[in-house]
């Protein structure tokens, strides 16, 4: 399908994921060590465990955002992060709004299109940001991490505020682009729909001072 293929195409070489014992410090504790993974085209990876663990600590370690206590991380390709953070201006209508990040992925005005109709939102294409619900916002995000043109996805509780029909949506998104060769990481406390993705417990690799702090 041509919507299909607007959105899973952009990264020209095949994405690779790897990082060895990483480690994360903050606030004066550490709230992991020794986490380890390794993705390469088309693989995922499902990071679970309660909130308040440090699944978010470990998406921005990897996404460099937080320096990392410890270890190392090798990446092949862009990464493109999606958590709380819309990032779109709320005062555009939403297509102009995604417009402005598809340019600078070097995505066109088709491909926008394309984004929007794959996460239900085409009809909200003149429709402020701001006036969008939290679900929608949540969708809004998953389209501008679908024009990214980045080969690794980092998600974080990617299913947070969708109903039942978006987070098939999110699956058919992270299904499509797997198959384009790229890679998802998405962290969250509850099963997301990630066929054959392998899965890592932070609680396996968190201190069981920092455990006791989550609970």
């Amino acid at each position: 399908m041509a919507q299909d293929a607007a959105i899973s195409k952009g990264f020209e070489s095949s994405a690779a994921l790897e990082c060895v014992s990483l480690a994360c410090l903050r606030g004066g504790r550490i709230l992991f060590r020794g986490v380890s993974l390794k993705l390469s085209a088309g693989q995922a990876l499902h990071v679970t465990g309660p909130n308040g663990l440090g699944k978010s600590s470990l998406i921005r370690v990897i996404a460099g955002l937080l320096p990392a206590y410890a270890g190392e991380i090798k990446a092949t390709g862009r990464m493109a992060l999606a958590d709380e953070k819309v990032a779109l201006d709320a005062g555009q209508p939403l297509a102009r709004a995604l417009g402005h990040w598809a340019r600078l992925d070097g995505s066109a005005e088709a491909d926008v299109s394309a984004a929007l109709a794959a996460v239900d939102l085409a009809h909200l294409a003149d429709v402020p940001v701001r006036f969008l619900s939290t679900g929608q916002r949540k969708r809004a995000l998953l389209a501008r991490i679908s024009l990214s043109r980045a080969g690794i996805w980092l998600l974080d509780e990617p299913a947070n505020g969708l109903d039942t029909a978006s987070i098939a949506r999110l699956g058919d998104l992270m299904a499509r682009h797997r198959a384009g060769g790229g890679i998802v990481l998405a962290a969250s406390h509850q099963p997301l729909p990630l066929e054959a993705a392998q899965t890592l417990a932070l609680a396996d690799f968190v201190p069981v001072a920092a455990a006791e702090d989550a609970e």
